[in-house]
């Protein structure tokens, strides 16, 4: 009798990809709730604050309250994320320091082009006759969605790579 293959075998670069969804969206989840519980609560009072930086106003960061929380919650976000699909995702083995370096990269590039994405599309629907509502609905989605064509890749084959097996390894499984 054939031995059963699991799915997770079968179809083992779909189920890295579900469990890198898994991690994002856990991660994207705790980030919202820190980021509502510090603008909400801790840096409240300093939303009113004007924070004035051509760079960081084009990404929508305009109080001080805001700036504290944004930056707080996507690093608690983006390290849980890192964590998760380098220890469960993909099973990384390679260079920590190098990863990391690698990963805040990504990071920025993320963020920016993300904003960048998310401003062209709010101004372009807006200007359609879209209401402000509807628009900040889907582009948040779409904005979302976007950046993994290329963190999934990034992460998988650049960021959170395996080790080369050294050339005596390879010899042995020949």
């Amino acid at each position: 009798m054939p031995e059963k293959i699991k799915f997770t075998q079968k179809h083992a670069e779909l189920w890295k990809f579900i469990k890198f969804t898994f991690a994002g969206s856990s991660s994207s989840l705790v980030e919202f709730l820190i980021h509502l519980l510090l603008t909400g609560v801790v840096f409240e009072s300093l939303t009113s604050v004007p924070f004035v930086s051509p760079v960081l106003n084009y990404i929508g960061i305009k109080s001080m309250g805001f700036l504290y929380s944004y930056l707080i919650s996507i690093t608690v976000g983006y390290t849980i994320a890192f964590i998760l699909n380098r220890k469960i995702t993909f099973h990384a083995d390679s260079n920590p320091t190098v990863s990391v370096i690698l990963y805040i990269i990504m990071v920025i590039f993320t963020i920016f082009a993300g904003s960048w994405i998310g401003t062209v599309m709010n101004v372009t629907l807006i200007d359609k006759g879209w209401s402000a509502t509807a628009v900040n609905a889907v582009c948040k989605i779409i904005q979302m969605a976007i950046p993994t064509l290329w963190t999934y890749p990034l992460n998988r084959f650049v960021i959170h790579r395996h080790k080369k097996p050294a050339p005596a390894e390879e010899n042995k499984n020949a």
